[in-house]
């Protein structure tokens, strides 16, 4: 599935950092130096876009701090907190077949191994120890209950049909 003028987030400006018009970013990529090496970055704020430019970045701690190229000064950097950090999901690099990245699982709809319709998944949360699919009653599903169902691909996850917008899960809709 070729996908070219599509967007996806992949991290957020959480504050400034310094007085030189750094801004810590909350990487959503793994590592979380990965969101360095894309150098063009569309800002959501406020409902409003900006394109950006990565100048440089590094490392801080826990976070990763950048510097964003005509932003030097750390008052007109505090503009930008709160940002949303979205690439073309062109740019992503392709992933070994059976990996998907979340922007492809949302909006799937979940069926169970015995065709029962749970709902489309929403989003994904990232636990610690797995990631968790949270998937919402639609029109025609079972129920209007939100299930939270671990992505266990192969225990849980039974089958992702990216071409079909579908994914079958080894779950009890009781739970």
């Amino acid at each position: 599935m070729t996908q070219t003028s599509q967007e996806t987030v992949i991290g957020r400006i959480t504050s400034v950092f310094g007085v030189k018009g750094w801004l810590k970013v909350y990487s959503y990529t793994d590592p979380k130096e990965g969101i360095l090496g894309y150098p063009d970055w569309t800002l959501v704020l406020n409902g409003k876009r900006i394109s950006a430019k990565l100048e440089e970045g590094r490392r801080q701690g826990q976070g990763i701090v950048v510097r964003l190229k005509g932003i030097d000064d750390r008052e007109v950097a505090r503009s930008y907190a709160g940002a949303d950090i979205l690439v073309s999901t062109a740019e992503l690099p392709e992933l070994p077949s059976g990996e998907y990245y979340w922007y492809q699982l949302e909006g799937l709809d979940v069926f169970t191994v015995s065709g029962e319709f749970l709902g489309k998944v929403h989003h994904l949360m990232e636990t610690g120890s797995n990631d968790v699919l949270v998937v919402r009653a639609t029109s025609g599903s079972i129920d209007q209950r939100e299930r939270l169902i671990p992505y266990l691909p192969d225990q849980v996850v039974q089958q992702v049909a990216l071409d079909q917008g579908r994914m079958v899960v080894d779950w009890d809709p009781e739970f």
